[in-house]
């Protein structure tokens, strides 16, 4: 691994944040991880969701720059995405990525961050708050469902469904383009090059292979969301097609500190269509103290 950060490169890349810096690779739990290292100051782990074709920086690329003003981001592939190992999970996913991302801390000498998850990436750092207290410091989850209940939605949600059948007869840039489309409330915000994109780092034979076999074990961590102590932002689009908003209401009562916060005229990525007022919100939560 290069432990060194070009900062004068990657602040360069804030200017035109599609553009993703070099990345860094990494052993961690016996697995290789795929990382960028952006900025300075407090660490921010960002997760991405399960979306085919995801990537942290897929994800993450329009709250890098405003972040890594104050923070030193790292916008972590989990295991199976983007540069990360392919690697089979044959347990609970979120269990999983949370034992992962715990050595990943450790080889990299990082004693307590923050964490900002989308939907499974949050999942995964609402696990490793339950399971690692000591190793969260204050947490977003944006749109993550780590009870399999609703009572505002039927189960799965049609987000979901477009992802489970995804594979199903063949990926297409068709289903990869319905999918975004779903998952984005306003599809100003959809363009070619991040559909095709997207498309090529879905049919990759690595991560065919891997997303068409048995799936990780679903986990209900609904008894264990008492646990997590780690202040926390909870982030919702109102029109979110992936996630009930109940259960974010039901995390909000279950977290020992927790404040929620709801965006009209937003899909399940609240970070990409209301990018401005996300980074506002999130530096101001992870910058000052929480009560």
């Amino acid at each position: 691994m290069t432990a060194e950060r070009q900062w004068g490169t990657l602040h360069t890349c804030m200017s035109a944040p599609t553009e993703a810096p070099a990345g860094h690779k990494i052993q961690a739990a016996g697995i290789t991880l795929h990382y960028h290292d952006v900025g300075q100051g407090p660490p921010i782990i960002m997760l991405h969701g399960a979306g085919p074709g995801a990537t942290a920086w897929s994800n993450f690329k329009q709250n890098v720059g405003e972040l890594s003003r104050n923070f030193r981001c790292l916008l972590v592939d989990l295991p199976q995405f983007g540069g990360s190992e392919k690697v089979v999970i044959t347990t609970g996913r979120s269990s999983y990525t949370a034992n992962v991302l715990a050595d990943f801390l450790k080889q990299l000498g990082i004693e307590r961050s923050h964490f900002i998850g989308n939907s499974m990436g949050g999942q995964a750092a609402i696990k490793l708050a339950i399971d690692r207290p000591e190793l969260v410091d204050k947490l977003v989850v944006i749109g993550s469902t780590p009870v399999g209940r609703s009572i505002f939605c039927p189960m799965p949600l049609e987000g979901i469904k477009h992802i489970i059948n995804y594979y199903r007869g063949g990926a297409s840039i068709e289903k990869m383009r319905a999918l975004v489309e779903v998952i984005l409330f306003d599809h100003s915000f959809i363009d070619d090059e991040t559909i095709q994109e997207r498309y090529e780092a879905s049919i990759d034979p690595e991560v065919v292979e891997v997303m068409t076999g048995r799936p990780p074990e679903r986990e209900e961590l609904t008894d264990q969301l008492h646990k997590v102590a780690a202040p926390t932002l909870i982030v919702w689009g109102l029109d979110d097609r992936l996630g009930a908003m109940d259960i974010g209401l039901f995390m909000l009562s279950r977290f020992q500190n927790a404040r929620m916060h709801i965006f009209n005229r937003c899909g399940h990525w609240a970070q990409v269509e209301h990018a401005g007022e996300f980074n506002r919100l999130v530096s101001e939560f992870l910058a000052n103290p929480v009560r």
